[in-house]
This record gives structure tokens, sequence and C-alpha cells, in this order.
């Protein structure tokens, strides 16, 4: 029982770093397509001497890949949760414009009141 464990173990470890293998050579942006060809073809037809080859080569670049596009990936977000957060302010803003006008033209706030509010929702 305990060899079948390990032996599962094993092929889920092997069949993790073909995966990483394969995602490292797609994101890596020095190889050219011919170079990268040639690596996933070498991976695939050979792949114990293919994957320790590429381990040995290139593996040092790999986690400064990752992160680089981990890095990437963050600054992408914070960029899209900024301008999401812009343009739900100033969503929230007309929102609040429309509301002062409807109260102001039913007479539950006055001119007064409604200068003061409309200066307040366009200053913030």
């Amino acid at each position: 029982m305990l060899w079948s464990i390990l032996w599962f173990f094993l092929f889920f470890v092997w069949i993790m770093l073909i995966f990483t293998i394969f995602g490292d050579i797609i994101r890596s942006h020095d190889m050219g397509g011919w170079a990268k060809a040639i690596w996933s073809v070498f991976i695939i037809f050979l792949p114990f001497l293919g994957i320790f080859t590429y381990l040995i080569v290139r593996g040092g670049g790999m986690g400064e890949r990752q992160l680089a596009a981990a890095k990437k990936q963050n600054e992408a977000m914070q960029a899209y949760i900024q301008s999401a957060a812009s343009s739900g302010s100033a969503t929230s803003a007309a929102d609040q414009l429309a509301k002062l006008a409807d109260l102001h033209s039913s007479g539950k706030i006055d001119d007064a009141e409604y200068a003061t509010a409309k200066a307040k929702v366009i200053g913030s």
C-alpha cells in the first residue's frame, strides 16, 4: 500500500512538472518560436531527458519568469480595480445628483439646500 502511494505521488509530481515546464516555455519571452517548438518536441518525444535537460539549462530563470508574470498580473488587477472603483463613484455621483434633482423638483428641499448638496456631491 505504501509503495503504491509513493508511486502515485511521484506520478503526480511528474505531471505537475510537465505542466510547469510547458507553462514556462510558453511564457518565456527570451525564446523565439523555433526554440519553443524544439523544446516542446524534445520534452514530448524524450520526456525524461527533455525535462531534466530543461531544468538544468533553463531552470534557474523559471522562478524569475514566474515572478514577473505574477507581478504583471497583479498590476493588471490593480489597474482594473482602480478603474472600476473610479467609474463606480462617477455613477454614484450621478445617481446622487439625480436624486437631489428629484427632491428639488418635488419641493422637498429648497434652492439653498439643493445648491449646498449639489456642491457637496460634485466636490467629493
